[in-house]
């Protein structure tokens, strides 16, 4: 297992980076006041590591039990059945895909999925109503059409579904689907912040590090947390600049 994933925190008490969004995130669960979210900022920011944590707050391990498969869904399109596939990475709790693969037919994947999700979702437990999570990737790849459907779908399964939106840039998402999600604006790590995660992670694989060693690191990944973790991980496979101790 890679460290990037290895090391990535399993709940939002655990995250390094941006703490005050993992508390304020950790407040909605608490408060069982989940809104639709959207999670936008530079790649390497953290935004999947928050959004998977956020996940494991909500539905604890079973979130965790992931399985990849190819979907395959036949939609009726007016005049025409358009048929679509999909790669979907899915828990007993939450979906995840990236709706712009479809291209052109992007739109369809959004009605359909989030219409199938509604009508599965989870049983109602001990006064708490069950809901399903969506996570979509790359929105700001979505055509315009595709986010007006998902504007309306997103107002339709409001009561079964919650979505998390996911994205680089805000501003190639429509005001129509910001305005009905509580915006969560990553933003890249500092490198102090980087130069942390690092040393962290040395610590953990008994790793030895020569002063400045992870700021360097830091200033070269251009502030981007997964480029730097990877690059201490080649560092470490060529056993470059450091040695491994033991206690």
């Amino acid at each position: 297992m890679l460290w990037v994933d290895k090391y990535r925190p399993k709940t939002l008490d655990k995250v390094l980076v941006h703490q005050d969004i993992a508390q304020n995130l950790k407040k909605l669960v608490t408060e069982q006041d989940c809104p639709h979210l959207l999670f936008y900022g530079p790649s390497g920011s953290g935004k999947k590591t928050l959004i998977m944590a956020l996940l494991r707050q909500m539905f604890g391990a079973s979130a965790d039990k992931v399985k990849l498969e190819n979907k395959n869904w036949k939609v009726d399109a007016g005049s025409r059945t358009v048929d679509l596939e999909l790669t979907t990475l899915s828990s007993t709790h939450h979906v995840e895909l990236n709706p712009s693969d479809a291209g052109f037919r992007d739109r369809y994947v959004v009605q359909e999925i989030i219409k199938e999700m509604a009508k599965n979702r989870p049983i109602d437990v001990k006064g708490k109503k069950g809901f399903k999570v969506l996570v979509l990737n790359e929105v700001d790849k979505l055509s315009r059409e595709a986010q007006h459907s998902l504007r309306r779908t997103m107002e339709k399964y409001s009561t079964s579904c919650r979505l998390i939106l996911c994205c680089n840039s805000s501003s190639k998402v429509t005001e129509a689907v910001r305005s009905r999600c509580l915006n969560m604006r990553i933003n890249a790590p500092r490198e102090e912040e980087i130069v942390e995660v690092l040393e962290f992670i040395g610590k953990k694989e008994g790793l030895q590090l020569p002063s400045g060693f992870s700021d360097r690191i830091a200033k070269q990944s251009n502030r981007s947390l997964r480029r730097a973790i990877l690059s201490f991980e080649t560092c470490r496979v060529q056993q470059l600049s450091f040695v491994p101790f033991y206690k």
